[in-house]
């Protein structure tokens, strides 16, 4: 199924869509979709494949909810940071515990009570990149806790969960709701319907396939995080990046500090263009873009008023099988943006 707004962008489209349709058929993935808006060529969208194979068959199609994972961390937790840094309730430089002041509370020189809110918006703290926090117990205020109090292994800079939950928690504090009782955004939710939903994995620990909830491990445990558990379908996220595009979806500090470099391969919350990242290598340097665990991706390109989303259900029924989705979002990127 094609839904277009402006024949100007298809010839782009028709060849950007082709590695999608390929790894359909190769069995790569069992399905995607695939969405482009341009300012000046308006906006289009296809579905190709499966929602889901096991244990029943689903068709995709351009309606399909999909768990965006980490995508989280740019469409909701970081504009939520950035929006209470720019309405003065939140300081980026200062250290977390200006709102959790019981992170490690019983130690007052931890290195944990150092780190601010940019830095784990840029991941530039010591964290370690995983931590599978849902073996230590399903009762999510008793993890919370587990969390601030934990003295964390410390080690280089890396991309990292808990940076995102830290912010997640602190959002939390500020509010005084769970994440999951916040307003996730036009078009957002923290969960959707199984039968409207792409598929992802057959839980080994939940014991069943799961569809229309959280796939992350942790933000289940957590009943929500800062780091995952954010669902949409294809024209929310369009709409998302088109509102930064504009300059409508965010004040213009925030949108300033999501491009705004934080090192080689960071910004505030997202990635920007570096040798082998996401995005290929024809993107502009005025680039921004993150993926998803699940197989989504998104990525917004200020210097060519562009944005594209690849969502796929890559994990669908298992994450431990080689779907090529590195190179597969390599390669829409370069016909995205292919002359």
């Amino acid at each position: 199924m094609t839904i277009t707004h402006d024949t100007r962008l298809t010839p782009r489209f028709d060849r950007a869509f082709k590695p999608v349709e390929a790894a359909v058929m190769e069995g790569r993935i069992p399905g995607g979709v695939l969405g482009i808006v341009d300012l000046e060529g308006g906006r289009l969208v296809r579905a190709v494949g499966s929602a889901q194979r096991v244990p029943t068959q689903r068709p995709m199609s351009v309606d399909t909810w999909f768990d965006l994972a980490s995508l989280t961390k740019v469409i909701f937790t970081t504009p939520r940071i950035l929006a209470l840094a720019e309405a003065g309730r939140i300081d980026l430089d200062a250290p977390l515990i200006s709102l959790l002041p019981d992170l490690r509370q019983y130690d007052a020189m931890a290195w944990e009570r150092k780190v601010t809110f940019r830095q784990c918006l840029g991941h530039q703290t010591p964290f370690p990149a995983v931590e599978p926090l849902y073996t230590y117990g399903r009762d999510p205020d008793l993890l919370r806790a587990f969390v601030l109090q934990r003295e964390w292994r410390a080690g280089p800079p890396v991309y990292s969960d808990i940076n995102f939950i830290l912010l997640g928690l602190a959002l939390e504090r500020l509010t005084g709701l769970t994440l999951r009782d916040l307003d996730p955004g036009p078009g957002f939710a923290f969960s959707a319907p199984a039968d409207q939903s792409a598929a992802t994995e057959d839980c080994t620990w939940r014991h069943r396939v799961l569809s229309g909830e959280v796939h992350d491990d942790n933000c289940s445990a957590l009943h929500g995080a800062g780091h995952a558990g954010l669902f949409g379908a294809v024209a929310s996220i369009l709409d998302f990046a088109e509102g930064l595009l504009n300059g409508t979806g965010a004040a213009e500090r925030s949108i300033a500090l999501m491009r705004a470099p934080l090192s080689a391969t960071r910004t505030h919350g997202w990635e920007r263009p570096y040798d082998g990242w996401s995005g290929g290598g024809l993107c502009s340097p005025g680039t921004i873009g993150h993926t998803g665990f699940t197989g989504t991706g998104l990525w917004i390109d200020f210097d060519r008023g562009r944005a594209w989303t690849l969502l796929t259900n890559r994990i669908h029924p298992t994450r431990h099988f080689d779907s090529g989705i590195i190179g597969l979002r390599q390669a829409v990127g370069d016909l995205v943006n292919a002359a």
